[in-house]
Order: C-alpha cells, then sequence, then structure tokens
C-alpha cells in the first residue's frame, strides 16, 4: 500500500525515513475498523463459527521516526468514553510493545512517535483494541517503509491484541484489517474467515453503556464456570451452534425478520453465560420497544455495548433517538 517502497539498500531506506516528514500523511490509508459481534461472542473463543461485522468507524495512526532520540511517543487522541483510555492504557502499552516486536522494530536504537486517531469512539465491545494495533501495523508499513500484505497486517494485529487479552479469538483483528461481514471460525492453526456478500444493507444502531469491561476477566470466568459445570455449557454450546447456522442463513438470504429473532435468542444465551447485566438487557429492551426486529448484547459483556438491527432508516432513527435518551453514547451504521 506503501508508495515508498525501497527496500534494497541501507542508504535508501535511510533517505526515505528523512523525506517522511515531509510527506502526505498516510493516516487515510492507516486505518483499523471496528467491528460488532451478531453471533458469537465467549463461544467462539472455543472454535465454533461467528459472524462479526465491522463498522463505519475506523481507528487510524501516523508514525514517525526520530533518530535524535529514543524510546516511544504515544499520543492517543481518539474520542474515548470517559476512563477507557486510562483504564486500558498499561494494556496497551504492552500490545504496542507486541507490536513493535513483531515488526522488528527497536524503539532503544532510534525514537518512536505514535499518533491515534480516527472517528472511532473506543468503548468495551467494539473492538477498540484491535483497531488501535491493526492501524498500528499499517502505520509502520507506511513508515519504515516495509510492503506488508492483508494477512501480514492481520498477524501483526493478532499480536497485538495478546496484549490486551492475553489469547485473542483473533475475530477484533480479522474484521478490523478486512472489513465488511464476516465468519470467522479459530482452528489450531491459522483463523478460517470468509467474508459474507449481503443482498442488501442491513441497518443496525448499537449504544454503549458506558462500563468498560475486561475481556480477559470476563472471559477467564466464563472459563471458569465451563470447567466447574461442562454439561452446562456443552447444553449452551449446542444451542449456539445451531443458532449460528441459522443466522447465517438468515443473512444469506437478507431474511431480516428471522435474523432479527436469532438476535433475541443470542442474547438470552448471553444472559445464560452471565455476561449481560442490567444496563445491557435495559437497553436491549428499549431497543425492541422502538421498533428493532432484533437486539443483544455484543462483545465482552458486563458493560460494553449491545446493537439493533432495524429495518428501515426511518425505524433506525426512532431507535436511536429512543436508546439516546437512556444510553451514554449511540451510534448508527450499515453492514453491506
Amino acid at each position: 500500500r506503501s508508495s515508498r517502497q525501497s527496500k534494497n539498500h541501507i542508504s535508501q531506506k535511510e533517505d526515505s525515513y528523512q523525506q517522511f516528514a515531509t510527506m502526505t500523511s498516510h493516516r487515510d490509508q492507516s486505518r483499523g475498523y471496528g467491528k460488532l459481534i451478531l453471533f458469537g461472542e465467549h463461544f467462539v473463543v472455543y472454535k465454533v463459527p461467528a459472524l462479526v461485522g465491522a463498522v463505519s468507524a475506523y481507528t487510524d495512526c501516523e508514525v514517525e521516526f526520530d533518530e535524535s532520540t529514543t524510546g516511544v511517543t504515544v499520543i492517543d487522541d481518539r474520542p474515548a468514553v470517559p476512563g477507557y483510555k486510562e483504564q486500558k492504557k498499561a494494556e496497551a502499552d504492552v500490545a504496542i510493545d507486541l507490536v513493535l516486536k513483531h515488526m522488528d522494530v527497536d524503539p532503544s536504537k532510534r525514537g518512536i512517535k505514535m499518533t491515534f486517531g480516527g472517528p472511532l469512539s473506543p468503548v468495551s465491545g467494539i473492538g477498540a483494541s484491535a483497531s488501535q494495533v491493526v492501524a498500528l501495523a499499517r502505520a509502520l508499513g507506511h513508515a519504515l517503509p516495509k510492503p506488508m500484505t492483508e494477512d501480514e497486517i492481520n498477524a501483526a494485529g493478532y499480536e497485538g491484541e495478546r496484549g490486551y487479552h492475553g489469547t485473542p479469538s483473533g475475530i477484533d483483528n480479522t474484521a478490523a484489517t478486512f472489513g465488511g461481514v464476516l465468519k470467522f471460525q479459530r482452528t489450531d492453526g491459522a483463523p478460517i474467515f470468509t467474508k459474507k456478500k449481503l443482498p442488501e444493507p442491513i441497518r443496525i444502531v448499537y449504544a454503549s453503556t458506558g462500563i468498560t469491561s475486561s475481556t480477559t476477566k470476563v472471559v477467564g470466568d466464563v472459563r471458569a464456570k465451563k470447567e466447574e459445570n461442562p454439561e452446562w455449557f456443552d447444553g449452551l454450546m449446542e444451542k449456539y451452534v445451531d443458532l449460528v447456522e441459522r443466522g447465517e442463513k438468515a443473512l444469506d438470504d437478507g431474511d431480516v425478520n428471522t435474523l432479527g429473532k436469532l438476535l433475541d435468542e443470542n442474547h438470552a444465551l448471553c444472559q445464560e453465560l452471565t455476561v449481560s447485566c442490567e444496563e445491557l438487557d435495559t437497553l436491549v429492551d428499549a431497543a425492541r420497544s422502538a421498533g428493532a426486529l432484533g437486539a443483544k448484547m455484543s462483545g465482552t459483556g458486563r458493560g460494553g455495548l449491545m446493537l439493533a438491527l432495524t429495518p428501515t432508516e426511518e425505524i433506525q432513527d426512532k431507535v436511536a433517538e429512543a436508546l439516546g435518551k437512556i444510553a451514554p453514547q449511540v451510534w448508527k451504521t450499515t453492514f453491506a
């Protein structure tokens, strides 16, 4: 993607570093998208399929090298919910370090300044950490310069996600890298994912509870419950596998009415998993009352986000207005 791909001689690379400061910003090419999980939060960790849609909002990044200094300088201009960046800073520092190591960039040899921005508002559930590290990987590729395939960007994003989540499923960084609506499945090796072609665009409203939750902690709690009562978890898993198959068919057929009902069923499964909470349930109920075809929590849970499926622009506006009265932040997006 970089327009500067000199790689034959060290002198050429040094020259490109000096010229980088005067180059047109690559930030518009260094994006990582946010995401909403339609089906599969928590279950996806155990190697069953999930369906995820990238939102139109993104994080972008610009990287500059400084030969006169060392270390990492991070400027985080993302429009986060109050407290999010502070709570996530330690994890973010680890994530950034992992991406730098993965890409063989050593800040002890020269300084690195990275500036994060973009319209995506980091909240629990939107994949903000993945959008950040994917944007960073793209920006590093431009700044070095180092040509990178989308798969290489995705791999670097996965490494960064380890700083936030320990052992991530890979679904967030894949959506952040490739965009669109994806079917994703974790394996013992590389994840399997396919981009879905939707017959018609799908209108979504999503809203934040304002509560920042820890993915590592919530995933760990679910794992502990699974180990404590495997029969209970296996029963939920069986319901989920059937549910995601029907959800994929509804997506492929453009059957939004069935899709809405299945989103409701997935929310009920999340409640049984104990990863929903009163604040999420209240927003889900409000969206349904305002005309949404279906609604559910999305992402980590115990705070974070919910989403609602709306069949028309008019109902999308109506649901957004209703949620805006009780949620600190509300957004509209379209999956296509």
